[in-house]
């Protein structure tokens, strides 16, 4: 897999799960895009196992129903960090240009975060218990407030300028 798609530092001690995070919106671009086919394929296989004949495939199985399947991959993608909130917050004092976004108490125990490289933007997600779900909250955040409106620009040269 390119490196511009990895996760950075997986030798650190954070549990990291999930590889995607680009380093660039052309990268963002190409993921998406990629995940066109499997999308189709993922919602084709769900129809024919719920039973749809051609007719209700047709009428129900609509473009936005792809375009979600595709954004849910995408996110599902998404490299997440998940430490004690000492971790973060050195985490966060290591890159001082990150721009954080944080969702949550700050009065629990475990952060699950999400950097996205080419933005310099960290969003974060608290949790005491449920892992599972605050990582799941975070990816579908993280895609709407970062990754969607860089998919509904159109790429130009000057969108890899950080790579």
């Amino acid at each position: 897999m390119n490196e511009d798609h990895t996760a950075e530092a997986r030798a650190d001690e954070l549990d990291i799960i999930g590889e995607l995070a680009p380093r660039s919106t052309t990268t963002v671009h190409e993921r998406f895009d990629s995940l066109g086919s499997t999308a189709q394929t993922v919602v084709r296989e769900i129809a024919t196992a719920m039973g749809f004949n051609r007719e209700e495939y047709n009428k129900r199985i609509t473009s936005e129903v792809v375009e979600a399947a595709r954004e849910t991959l995408f996110a599902e993608q998404l490299a997440v960090r998940v430490g004690s909130r000492d971790e973060f917050t050195q985490w966060v004092n290591s890159h001082p240009a990150v721009e954080v976004e944080q969702m949550g108490s700050p009065n629990v125990d475990r952060v699950a975060w999400h950097y996205a490289p080419f933005s310099d933007h960290v969003i974060a997600a608290t949790f005491q218990n449920e892992q599972a779900a605050a990582v799941s909250t975070l990816r579908r955040h993280s895609f709407g407030e970062i990754y969607r409106p860089v998919i509904e620009d159109e790429p130009s040269a000057d969108t890899d300028s950080q790579q």
